[in-house]
């Protein structure tokens, strides 16, 4: 069992997607994102499997929830340096992004 602090230490964070593109070498079907974290943190890369529900072209400006304090994790040809979040559902994995727009590096509270 997790415990809250446990939690508190995961550092959570908007970003805003300004790059997709499939990635061709990875083992399972997946994107490399460039995502936006704002002044803060920067633009950090992420390797999603996220290809049954998102065309490359849909995440461009799109907003979603990231691990940014995790450590970088190689995939295939390419560094994956935050972990996009997701729900694991029938038709795919969803990502989880805020309600409404919200600044870039806005935290999870």
């Amino acid at each position: 069992m997790v415990t809250f602090d446990q939690f508190l230490k995961l550092d959570i964070r908007v970003g805003e997607v300004l790059r997709a593109e499939p990635a061709v070498k990875a083992r399972k079907p997946a994107y490399k994102l460039w995502i936006d974290f704002g002044t803060e943190i920067g633009v950090k890369k992420s390797s999603a499997q996220i290809t049954a529900c998102y065309q490359v072209q849909d995440l461009v400006g799109r907003q979603v929830l990231g691990v940014v304090n995790f450590p970088p994790r190689r995939i295939a040809d390419f560094t994956s340096e935050v972990l996009v979040l997701g729900v694991y559902s029938e038709q795919g994995v969803v990502l989880i992004q805020p309600e409404q727009p919200v600044k870039k590096g806005d935290k999870l509270g």
